[in-house]
């Protein structure tokens, strides 16, 4: 097999990898959970709004903002200045790639790491809830000062420094728009893995523990 098949053949089999054998109870439970996530989907998209600074989810606001604040402080701040701003957002997107990736390589649970890149997609809505309010900043930041009475706006300073600062707006509308497709691509990814393993079911609770295809 030349080189391009065969890595595209290795990229299919980790990301749609299915067990030899899946135990019923836990294809039941990825079920179960896939519909939560729809629903919550849903809610989310129905609470949306960019322009008044919500992205539409509280509880996933709060699991991500420790990420983002350890992104700035103990992750990029060796780095200089810019570098150690913009780590706040790159410490949030982190946290749900690198866990997507570690249950694809070392786990082999695609659909472990789809839930976790519907978390990546959220984190760029609440990203571009930032971005958006950079033009004109309303938001209250975690200090209780908004972007206009402190220089903490994390994009305020870099869309300032990139000139990009005019363009606030229509960047944070866009990648509000990336984030959404992301979450359901992710949800699309977890729904065709549930629709695979639904071929290999087994009584067996313990069958994927016994087998690796």
């Amino acid at each position: 097999m030349s080189p391009a098949p065969q890595a595209a053949a290795g990229t299919a089999s980790l990301f749609f990898h299915v067990p030899g054998r899946v135990a019923r109870e836990s294809w039941l439970a990825r079920g179960a959970t896939l519909a939560a996530f729809s629903v919550w989907t849903w809610a989310i998209f129905a609470s949306i709004d960019i322009r008044r600074g919500e992205a539409g989810s509280f509880i996933l606001w709060a699991v991500l903002t420790p990420f983002h604040e350890a992104g700035h402080y103990l992750i990029f701040r060796w780095f200089g200045q810019f570098v150690m701003v913009l780590g706040g957002t790159l410490g949030q997107h982190l946290m749900p790639l690198a866990c997507a990736a570690v249950l694809l390589t070392r786990r082999r649970d695609p659909f472990g790491a789809a839930l976790f890149a519907w978390l990546f997609g959220f984190s760029l809505i609440m990203m571009a809830v930032y971005m958006y309010d950079a033009f004109d900043p309303q938001m209250l930041l975690l200090d209780g000062r908004t972007g206009a009475d402190s220089d903490g706006h994390d994009w305020q300073n870099i869309f300032g420094d990139l000139g990009l600062l005019p363009r606030a707006r229509g960047i944070g509308l866009f990648f509000g728009w990336v984030g959404r497709a992301v979450m359901l691509g992710a949800l699309a990814w977890a729904a065709w893995i549930v629709w695979l393993q639904r071929a290999r079911l087994s009584a067996n609770p313990f069958a994927e523990d016994d087998l690796d295809a």
